[in-house]
């Protein structure tokens, strides 16, 4: 492997293998690589989640998460067919169980109209014939949701990549980097070696890590990125056709979380979850997990006081939910009364970076950071996977004024 590249993508999950593979699309002639940490691809965020292709029900209209998203859908779904990836189309009904929840599920309704996107509102009595498990004062029904396996998406991102002419260093983590005219060098340690690599430009989708290589490039920012562990459970096999489609409650729309769902996987089980627990390890996913480092950023950073103040109430019962298990399955007996603790078998958890802004504001769309010579994706949100292919695409474009504006 050379030391010296065209462009540099640091991050192996969807959102950066997708905006390598589409850079070396636009420029064949570059010499293109990307650095991941681990020994594959999706290891965090993007093989830890639901495996949804979600249709953009709940983003403002005009905002980054509605567009990616909506165009997401369709260039997944067309990815997926062209390569042999299983997908399946089941549909996804937001239940609503109490008055609140159903002023929220009309607004919910509303909003996809002005997104475009192909609801039915059913009624109590709908709902019921939909799904004889379920229980609620009536649901949006979302045609056009699907799910997958978003770790086969990713790799068969890499390996096209690849074909490209794209080169891959795999369980190489950057240490270092800075900026200088005319290329940004990067120190690396793989396989316990340290090497230096040399790029004219670098992008960073570093997902957990995102604020650390910000400040690896002395680039001022207003965020970092607080872990919140999301928690599922597997259903026991004999509830593997207790629901029809995708079940998931009316959201806070205070929060960037969806809640407790019920989800069709693509290998034909159900899982429940996620919570949202606040996590004192970035990449902590066993039941009792602490970094010193990690949690010592958080507790000096302003921002997480004040996000925790506001959230307090919501932030306790997570937490006691995630210890107690029948307090986890009430959250999920409102809608679907016949699943039982017993019934809740373990199943891999997941770490959401969320950026939070010093002044306290969860950051609910897209952020990025840049300086002359590099782009940072501060924040990438769920739908992230569902629309990682209009993100790389965005993410290109700026790179490519960006460069551009360097010759002129």
């Amino acid at each position: 492997m050379k030391s010296v590249y065209d462009y540099i993508i640091v991050g192996g999950g969807i959102v950066g293998v997708s905006t390598a593979w589409q850079l070396q699309q636009r420029h064949p002639d570059k010499s293109i690589l990307l650095v991941e940490k681990e020994s594959g691809f999706a290891k965090h965020q993007t093989g830890h989640n639901s495996g949804v292709i979600h249709a953009g029900v709940y983003y403002a209209p005009g905002s980054l998460k509605a567009d990616f998203c909506k165009r997401g859908v369709e260039r997944t779904i067309s990815f997926c067919a062209e390569h042999d990836i299983p997908v399946e189309n089941c549909g996804k009904l937001l239940v609503a169980t109490n008055e609140q929840e159903v002023e929220r599920m009309n607004a919910l309704y509303e909003r996809c109209h002005v997104n475009g996107i192909d609801v039915k509102l059913l009624d109590e009595v709908q709902l019921k014939l939909a799904e004889p498990n379920i229980t609620g004062l009536g649901a949006i029904y979302v045609k056009t949701t699907s799910i997958v396996d978003y770790r086969l998406v990713t790799e068969q991102m890499a390996e096209e990549f690849k074909k490209l002419g794209g080169q891959i260093s795999l369980r190489t983590k950057v240490v270092a980097a800075e900026e200088k005219d005319e290329e940004v060098q990067l120190t690396c340690i793989s396989d316990g070696q340290t090497m230096q690599l040399n790029t004219k430009f670098l992008v960073t989708c570093s997902g957990l890590m995102a604020d650390r290589m910000t400040k690896m490039m002395s680039i001022p920012t207003d965020f970092q990125i607080i872990p919140y562990r999301g928690e599922y459970y597997r259903l026991d096999s004999k509830h593997d056709r207790v629901v029809n489609h995708l079940i998931y409650p009316i959201p806070d729309p205070d929060l960037p979380f969806l809640g407790v769902h019920l989800t069709r996987m693509i290998d034909g089980s159900v899982t429940v979850g996620p919570n949202a627990v606040q996590g004192w390890k970035r990449e902590g996913y066993d039941k009792v997990n602490f970094s010193l480092q990690d949690t010592m950023q958080m507790l000096s950073f302003s921002g997480f006081w004040k996000v925790t103040q506001k959230h307090l109430k919501t932030g306790l019962d997570e937490f006691k939910n995630s210890w107690w298990k029948p307090g986890y399955l009430k959250l999920v007996n409102k809608y679907c009364p016949s699943i039982k603790v017993e019934d809740l078998k373990p199943y891999p958890v997941g770490i959401r970076a969320q950026a939070v802004l010093s002044d306290g504001t969860l950051v609910h769309d897209f952020l990025f950071a840049e300086s002359a010579r590099s782009l940072h994706v501060c924040n990438a949100p769920s739908p992230a996977a569902t629309s990682a292919m209009p993100i790389g695409e965005y993410i290109c474009d700026k790179v490519n004024e960006k460069i551009e504006a360097k010759t002129v």
